[in-house]
């Protein structure tokens, strides 16, 4: 199938999202993807993978501006031209254009974060359920610890636990304070640990608007109390919240270290592979590192 802007969800229509305004091109080139455009489930893989390899996680702008914007065109330029990541609001948005260009049809969702058992929390999460005929996957670019490939989502016959990269990931129905959700879990050595969960409610841009801007703004949200920053790739998840740096492996085997300030300005730029100017570089050296 070639590009086709016409095949979407029901559920919405092309410019809810401004999904026409993505350079489609200049996105696949950002992402290294040469492969095929039609809208098949190993497409979205190859895409999917693409788009972890080549764009990290990270609220930077939340030091170097006060804020994350998360309409498209503020998201194409950021990721896009600039040579930057993001967080959830901005990669799913972007990855969900995308597709939509490609013909797949996507609905967005938010998503409640963190295991089983806690106090409800806000909607601060954005994901993909993303369909072709009569297949459907979440699709989680955005999520810093992201499955590294999408997930299968099927109503009427749940999967059982899917391994991925020598990950383990369930997507299965469920409660949560007593609402009908789906919840995204990962088997972490040897328990099964909930990472979010949502329902189906619609999902409009003013939405992501209001819990981007508690996300990237409020005292209580983490992402304003010091940078953080994911590489997923394959076979390790590599991170850095203030200057706590760990590389996580399947299985749950953790390597932790603290950084120096020298290690986390040559991180930003080399390991994470940022492209930011010096003087960004030394605002982020003396953002706040801890609650």
């Amino acid at each position: 199938m070639s590009e086709n802007p016409q095949n979407l969800s029901p559920e919405r229509s092309l410019d809810d999202w401004s999904v026409a305004r993505l350079d489609l091109d200049a996105y696949l080139g950002r992402i290294g993807y040469t492969g095929p455009r039609d809208a098949t489930g190993a497409t979205l893989a190859a895409l999917y993978r693409a788009h972890l390899a080549a764009i990290r996680f990270e609220n930077l702008d939340v030091f170097l501006r006060g804020g994350v914007a998360v309409d498209l065109d503020s998201i194409q330029d950021k990721i896009v031209t600039r040579g930057r990541g993001g967080y959830c609001y901005e990669q799913a948005q972007l990855f969900g254009a995308a597709l939509e260009r490609l013909g797949f049809s996507v609905v967005r969702r938010l998503a409640r974060v963190g295991p089983d058992g806690d106090a409800a929390r806000g909607r601060t999460h954005l994901t993909l359920q993303v369909r072709t005929g009569n297949d459907s996957w979440l699709a989680d670019p955005g999520f810093g610890s992201s499955p590294s490939a999408p997930l299968t989502l099927n109503r009427y016959l749940p999967r059982g636990p899917e391994e991925v990269d020598g990950w383990i990931y369930q997507v299965a129905p469920g409660l949560d304070n007593g609402d009908t959700v789906w919840k995204l879990r990962e088997c972490q050595a040897g328990e099964w640990v909930t990472l979010h969960r949502w329902d189906e409610a619609p999902v409009h841009p003013i939405d992501v608007a209001l819990s981007n801007h508690y996300t990237c703004t409020h005292p209580d949200s983490w992402f304003t109390w010091q940078p953080i920053l994911v590489r997923r790739d394959p076979d390790s998840i590599r991170s850095i919240v203030g200057r706590s740096y760990t590389v996580l492996r399947p299985g749950h085997v953790k390597e932790r270290r603290i950084l120096t300030d020298a290690e986390f300005a040559a991180a930003l730029t080399d390991e994470f592979s940022l492209k930011l100017t010096t003087d960004e570089i030394a605002t982020l050296v003396a953002a706040p590192t801890a609650h």
